[in-house]
């Protein structure tokens, strides 16, 4: 399928250039921005041999934005040297003679820099914020090199670490603000981490960097980043629409309890506590068939979602075991049960057996969660399963409690993939920090009576799939305005 493009006759053409030390991580970022895995990406200089470029925004009015990738600089103080010798025949010799045959890296590095000087609109110059600016000895002569290449500069702040409170954020920032304010061609400091940001960080990146283009510039640049929020605004709303539907699925699932029959012999038995495990085990099954179901739809969503941000989908199983392990069960049981029953929440309890149907319902690591329900009795608040009696029927649902666990769980699970920078390719980072639970539910409780009220309604088919997306959309929408509270207003 062909998409014609209407070219207009301001349509622009803007690029970027990345550049940095060597293996300051350039390639992982370049990856993250561009949303697919480009460039290849190891622990080691010079990676990068040649200056990639790539694509990252375009609009059907033909405007583009390209993103060059180029080599780490080396040597930064001979690297300098030399460009100060371009303009004359022995520079020349240096470069295109004997650099170029025997250095390749430090040949690669200038020819880079020429064409950023040439060509680049903006220069993204990162680096490795987890050093202290004043320790990091490259930085003076790399600002000369880009001094000399005479474009704005941005500094973005990468390797970061996992993500931390904006104020911790704010305060590395204000470190490295300080420290570059010395050098006039940087006009703006940034954290963008490859692994610790999501779409509405970028944001921030890309609104800045637009203020620093030409004027002729602006109009197609505003087309540009148009697009971009245009596309991250359908993502997000589809994402909040999957995490809705799975909610309402288990707001309104149930199950029945086996139903025996009665007769005199067995009623007097019970009266003795005779027949009671038998009972037992009957529920046990119900809740087990409820908890397997609960967990095959978590890891379809987490599948989707996934998918739905290009990601790797087998990677479902890691997404969840880290959402448990960052997830605090506030149900007042004991260390053992609250982490059993954080699986069973978080969508991590993927290793139901199939003696579900018998009975047993152990999960992975042979965990008998029947005998643990059991323990605590059937009617069970703490497991947060409800029991009725409908026409007869005695049957288990999710309790009010236990669907509110299921929303935080899910806005975690969200932010844990959002933030995902596919820098290496797969899920490896811990990009679920246990801050992050303590926003979400404070998020969650300002809208604990709606959600009493659509979890009723829901099981009563008073409402439909679409007022869940809306409730779960304000409260996922103002998680996020905590996490990045310069963005109030814009989602």
């Amino acid at each position: 399928m062909s998409v014609s493009i209407e070219k207009t006759g301001d349509a622009v053409q803007i690029q970027f250039a990345l550049i940095s030390h060597t293996n300051n991580g350039k390639t992982t970022l370049a990856r993250t921005l561009v949303g697919m895995d480009v460039g290849e990406v190891r622990d080691a200089a010079h990676v990068t041999i040649f200056a990639e470029s790539h694509t990252l925004l375009t609009t059907p009015q033909g405007d583009s934005l390209q993103l060059w990738d180029t080599p780490g600089f080396g040597d930064s103080v001979r690297l300098l040297k030399r460009l100060g010798q371009s303009g004359n025949p022995i520079g020349w010799f240096l470069r295109e003679v004997l650099d170029r045959y025997r250095d390749r890296p430090f040949w690669l590095s200038q020819n880079a820099l020429r064409t950023a000087k040439e060509s680049a609109d903006v220069v993204l110059y990162l680096v490795n914020s987890s050093e202290n600016p004043k320790d990091a000895g490259y930085v003076p002569a790399e600002m000369k090199i880009l001094e000399w290449i005479g474009k704005p500069v941005v500094v973005l702040l990468n390797q970061t670490g996992r993500p931390r409170p904006s104020a911790d954020e704010q305060a590395e920032q204000g470190r490295w603000r300080d420290h570059l304010a010395q050098y006039p061609a940087v006009r703006e400091v940034l954290a963008l981490d490859a692994f610790a940001r999501c779409w509405v960080h970028e944001r921030v990146f890309y609104e800045t960097v637009g203020k620093l283009l030409e004027p002729s510039q602006q109009a197609g640049y505003g087309r540009l980043f148009a697009a971009w929020e245009a596309a991250n605004a359908r993502r997000y709303d589809h994402a909040v629409r999957m995490m809705a539907k799975q909610l309402a699925a288990a707001a309104r699932d149930s199950e029945a309890v086996e139903d025996v029959p009665k007769s005199m012999l067995k009623s007097a038995l019970k009266v003795v506590g005779i027949g009671k495990n038998e009972d037992q085990q009957r529920q046990d099954r119900a809740m087990g068939n409820l908890i397997a179901r609960l967990n095959q739809a978590t890891v379809e969503s987490t599948r989707e979602l996934l998918i739905l941000h290009q990601l790797d989908p087998t990677d479902a199983g890691k997404i969840n075991e880290r959402v448990r392990e960052n997830f605090a069960v506030r149900a007042p049981i004991d260390k053992a049960q609250a982490g059993l029953l954080g699986a069973v929440i978080s969508g991590a309890a993927t290793g139901l057996s199939a003696d579900v149907m018998a009975g047993g319902l152990t999960l992975g690591g042979g965990a008998l969660l029947g005998g643990v329900v059991g323990a605590l009795t059937f009617a069970g608040a703490a497991w947060g399963f409800n029991s009725s009696t409908d026409r007869n029927q005695t049957a288990v649902q999710f309790t009010d409690a236990f669907m509110r666990n299921l929303v935080v769980v899910g806005i975690l699970r969200y932010l844990a993939v959002a933030h995902f920078g596919r820098g290496r390719g797969n899920f490896v980072e811990n990009e679920a920090p246990a801050f992050w639970q303590e926003e979400v539910e404070q998020a969650v409780a300002r809208h604990d009576a709606a959600l009493v009220t659509l979890w009723n309604d829901l099981r009563r088919d008073r409402t439909d799939n679409e007022a869940a997306t809306a409730l779960i959309k304000q409260i996922a929408t103002d998680t996020l305005v905590r996490l990045y509270p310069n963005v109030a207003g814009k989602l």
